[in-house]
């Protein structure tokens, strides 16, 4: 093993355990392995940037931006309130659900499709007096398998894609991939509504995290303002400061009997006023003693007492690239900065309701906030949170479904007929989407997932430096010692399980940059055809279903679900195993050696 070869091995190696970790966001961990690459002469500082001119990172902007119309536009709307159903047969249900999701994500990005349908599919739980938690790792798992059906379903496929075309010379075609991931997402989808949801444990059937965190009543309080306490004359900014000192929530106040849910920052207390507070015993004892507060006693607590006509209560998830995550939620202020008031939060199935000011944001994380329209609209995205229900708070040019359908449409069909690239095509019909008002142009670049493009741009050189310094060769030589003597199905097999252990620990993309070309290396070693074994790595790439850290579907879910760590693997082993049964055939059907 020469020299750079044990560099990049390392290097590598390093790459792994830091998105293992997850202190650092991934886009960091693939920027910092380039840079380093370039130091340690592995990458030519000539060719440091040149993955950010890939097509790759051009067909996955553009694809977020179409998805962002498709949404927009209410297009999905339509769909989702036909094809979710509220009925009594769990299987019916999953199948139609996770179904949806993998159809969903086979036109748009997968996340995207998640969003659009957890809510829906929360609400369908709800009305059938169901558990969330039965439903949403399967409809998560569903949209995962759906984007293994076309080139543009997940950003792996367009890796894979782009990577065939440097290789071989021609890139693989938009439904290229459908032959194979249309049998393995309906196999995965029965498996899902059969046998799968009988694997989630029993306390996350029974139990709704998000319905616990509502529960808010034994935790609501009013509290008089008498003539002789020391809040008279202090403002709203002075009052929230002290709350924020003894642990506790000002959810509003009431004067001449009328309820003000959002008082003026300047507005003085007065003798007489009532608090709205949303506190424990302890920090209520507090903070009463401390103003000389009096509680008021027998009256009526509810949730409906946090909220109005201008003032909502809205339950949110913190997605996996959220600027929140890893922030003390009391350095944020995010009452006096976003205009939201944070009630409660919920983590893995637990409710937090105390000490909130000391937490630290986690992707997954479910809050229930306060806070009128214009914040809910205007911050919710900016903080990258997700609202768990239907609020009728749509942006973008609704009504214009069939426009945005149809600029869809048609990149694909000018593709198809080879009148212009995939890429050109998808680029254009994501400039019609901005031309023709769908997605506002305030809106463009906050549609498109940042952190996911400086992971492609940043790992394509670093792949590179894989195959330049022949580590491929030597991870390839090595799959195919540990196979020596068996045919090159047991290694085709053995090549997609390798990927998808990987894609179940490190981002998907990183471990399609990584595996595909050790994929081409394998299949010239063997003397057979290359696509069988850039196919298993497109589909195990995609297939993360052990753990909440493999793919975001699944640590966006893992909140809501009151999911923990190890509840993935439960359902995610036997599918992962099915996978293997079913892809490795398919593709020596579809590609033959």
């Amino acid at each position: 093993m020469s020299a750079d070869q044990i560099t990049v091995f390392l290097l590598l190696f390093c790459v792994m355990g830091l998105f293992v970790w997850g202190r650092w966001r991934y886009d960091l961990v693939a920027f910092a392995a380039l840079i380093a690459a370039v130091l340690l002469d592995l990458v030519p500082a000539s060719n440091a940037f040149a993955g950010f001119s890939s097509s790759a990172v051009i067909t996955v902007a553009a694809v977020l931006i179409i998805s962002k119309g498709l949404s927009a536009s209410g297009a999905i709307d339509r769909i989702t309130h036909i094809v979710v159903p509220q009925v009594k047969s769990l299987a019916l249900q999953i199948s139609s659900l996770s179904g949806f999701a993998a159809a969903l994500s086979a036109i748009m990005n997968n996340v995207g499709a998640l969003a659009l349908l957890m809510p829906a599919t929360i609400e369908a739980a709800k009305k059938v007096g169901r558990s969330p938690s039965l439903l949403l790792m399967p409809l998560s798992f569903g949209s995962i398998l759906g984007g293994m059906i076309t080139l543009i379903g997940t950003p792996p496929n367009i890796i894979i894609a782009s990577y065939r075309e440097q290789a071989l010379g021609t890139p693989y075609q938009m439904f290229d991939f459908a032959p194979v991931g249309l049998v393995v997402a309906a196999t995965g989808v029965l498996f899902l509504a059969l046998i799968g949801w009988k694997l989630i444990p029993k306390e996350r059937q029974t139990a709704s995290p998000i319905d616990e965190l509502l529960e808010i009543d034994a935790y609501v309080a009013e509290v008089a303002v008498p003539k002789t306490s020391a809040v008279i004359g202090k403002n709203i900014i002075e009052l929230e400061d002290i709350a924020d000192k003894c642990e506790l929530r000002i959810a509003g106040l009431i004067r001449h009997n009328q309820r003000i849910l959002e008082p003026a920052r300047h507005t003085l207390i007065e003798a007489k006023d009532i608090l709205i507070l949303k506190a424990g015993p302890k920090e209520l004892d507090k903070f009463v003693e401390k103003l000389g507060l009096m509680i008021k006693g027998g009256t009526e607590k509810s949730r409906a007492l946090f909220s109005s006509d201008d003032v909502l209560l809205i339950e949110t998830v913190v997605s996996s690239d959220s600027r929140l995550i890893g922030r003390v939620i009391g350095d944020l202020r995010l009452k006096s900065r976003y205009g939201l008031n944070l009630l409660g939060l919920s983590r893995q199935g637990k409710t937090i309701r105390t000490r909130l000011h000391k937490i630290v944001f986690r992707s997954g994380d479910v809050l229930l906030l306060q806070a009128d329209e214009d914040a809910v609209s205007t911050n919710l995205p900016l903080l990258g949170l997700l609202p768990l229900a239907g609020r009728g708070l749509q942006m973008g040019k609704r009504g214009h479904a069939w426009l945005a359908v149809g600029f869809m449409a048609s990149a694909v069909v000018l593709a198809a007929v080879g009148v212009m690239s995939l890429t050109i095509s998808l680029a254009l019909a994501a400039l019609l989407m901005v031309l023709s008002g769908i997605v506002p142009l305030r809106d463009l670049y906050e549609s498109i997932d940042w952190p996911v493009i400086v992971l492609v741009g940043a790992m394509i050189p670093v792949g590179g430096a894989l195959e330049t310094t022949g580590a491929t060769v030597l991870i390839a030589d090595s799959i195919l010692q540990l196979a020596d003597g068996w045919s090159p199905v047991v290694v085709l097999a053995a090549l997609l399980i390798v990927t998808m252990t990987l894609s179940d620990v490190m981002n998907n993309t990183a471990t399609a940059v990584v595996m595909a070309p050790v994929s081409i290396s394998m299949s010239t070693q063997l003397g057979v055809n290359p696509d069988p074994f850039l196919m298993a790595v497109a589909v195990g790439a995609s297939c993360a279903f052990l753990t909440p850290i493999g793919h975001k579907n699944n640590a966006l879910i893992m909140g809501p679900g009151g999911y923990a760590f190890g509840d993935y693997w439960r359902m995610g082993l036997p599918l992962e195993v099915i996978v293997v049964l079913v892809a490795v055939p398919m593709i020596l059907i579809v590609w033959p050696l």
